[in-house]
């Protein structure tokens, strides 16, 4: 007599059984008592499987018997939050990802855990600027894959190198508005696909160093004091889809070797001293969508077709004072902001200063419509050469009769004399 096989429906209801015994398996009792130091509502002694506060965020491993904590995340922290070294020593073996959001009066924590993968700081740890975030403290985080801090004050001696020496892990990079200040480094670990140093006071040229990140495909450099030139070996980063260097010193032209950079969709250069001509190449990169190059010392004829600006996201070109554009080319209807149109030569028929002027009337030389605005002004310009002219005549016939009448004036004297003798 065979043994009779248990139905689909028992085998389901074994199997479900099975899943709820593991996903009730408690959570480690050491870490239930790090959370419960903090003041973290667990009424079931298990905060793995109940909904989160809102502004403490708990994500737990499977582990049999006992669950630990992967993730911990504070948001809108009380000011009598506080995490003591003692506090976080129980989840260093478990814990990934640790993130502050908007806790500004929490001091930060020390002896941070090692095993970590991510830390993020949001605007935190800003009243009191004894206990800044350190960045030897963060050195110690070798095993992060993402390092995320933002208007969050760091105090480091030794510049941005101490932080990064040891992360070799490290795929993504944000130091935004934390007062970081030196050069940037002269090597970087090779994993770095994302990096944001922008606003802080970050000075001296863009190094070499960043060439070389050949995986890169965000470079924010932005709001800094950086100078000197773009280097021409930016063409060794040809996975990289945004770079900003926005609001810096840099000086020079735009390197053509920018144009090797196939990939990229987001490009700002805009507030620098940049000069020379904007190079054409721009029109012939098929994913660039934002182009700013606004307030540098561009010169000559923008050399963009306007179906080219017609198919960007986002297009500035003002603040170039000596740079204009060709409207057999670029339709008056299509408005470009704080940019002049040229004249017959080339050069910009009025200045941005002069622009408003000419709108109100005030110097009129009528709309610019190739020729016929030309012949307006050049017809100006010779009413103004033909009554200078004519000035000119009357004056030298003026000294030409008073010459005469002096000459008739000595003959007679002359006669007379001889009369006398």
């Amino acid at each position: 007599m065979k043994p009779q096989q248990p139905q689909p429906s028992l085998l389901l209801l074994l199997i479900l059984l099975l899943l709820a015994t593991v996903s009730a398996s408690p959570l480690h009792p050491k870490q239930l008592k790090s959370l419960q130091s903090l003041n973290i509502s667990t009424p079931t002694n298990d905060p793995c499987n109940n909904n989160q506060s809102s502004s403490t965020s708990i994500t737990c491993d499977n582990a049999s018997p006992y669950r630990h904590i992967t993730s911990l995340s504070f948001t809108n922290c009380s000011s009598t939050l506080s995490l003591p070294s003692k506090t976080l020593k129980p989840l260093s073996k478990s814990l990934l990802s640790l993130s502050f959001n908007n806790c500004p009066s929490l001091s930060p924590p020390y002896h941070l855990p090692i095993s970590l993968h991510s830390f993020s700081a949001v605007s935190s740890f800003l009243h009191n600027n004894h206990t800044r975030l350190s960045g030897l403290f963060l050195a110690r985080l070798k095993n992060l894959k993402t390092l995320y801090i933002s208007s969050t004050p760091i105090s480091t001696s030794r510049r941005l190198y101490v932080i990064l020496g040891n992360m070799h892990k490290l795929t993504s990079l944000t130091i935004s508005n934390s007062n970081l200040s030196g050069f940037i480094p002269k090597s970087f670990h090779s994993n770095l696909t994302y990096i944001d140093l922008s606003n802080n006071s970050l000075k001296g040229s863009i190094r070499i160093s960043i060439t070389r990140l050949t995986n890169l495909k965000s470079l924010n450099l932005s709001h800094n004091s950086l100078s000197g030139q773009i280097p021409n070996k930016i063409k060794n980063l040809i996975f990289l889809k945004n770079l900003s260097l926005a609001s810096n010193r840099l000086t020079g032209t735009i390197p053509n070797s920018l144009s090797s950079i196939s990939e990229l969709t987001h490009l700002d250069l805009s507030m620098n001293q940049l000069n020379g001509t904007v190079p054409s190449f721009f029109s012939e990169m098929k994913n660039l969508k934002h182009l700013n190059l606004a307030d540098n010392s561009f010169h000559g004829v923008l050399p963009f077709n306007e179906i080219f600006i017609k198919n960007l996201n986002f297009f500035e070109i003002g603040g170039n004072s000596e740079l204009c554009y060709n409207k057999t080319v670029v339709s008056s209807n299509l408005k470009l902001e704080g940019l002049a149109p040229c004249d017959k030569y080339g050069f910009p028929l009025w200045s941005p200063s002069q622009k408003e002027e000419s709108l109100s009337g005030e110097n009129d030389y009528g709309d610019y419509n190739g020729e016929g605005g030309n012949e307006k002004m050049t017809k100006k310009k010779e009413e103004e050469e033909e009554h200078n002219g004519s000035n000119k005549t009357l004056f030298g016939l003026g000294i030409g009769l008073f010459s005469i009448v002096f000459l008739i004036l000595f003959l007679f004297y002359l006669a007379k004399r001889c009369r006398w003798i």
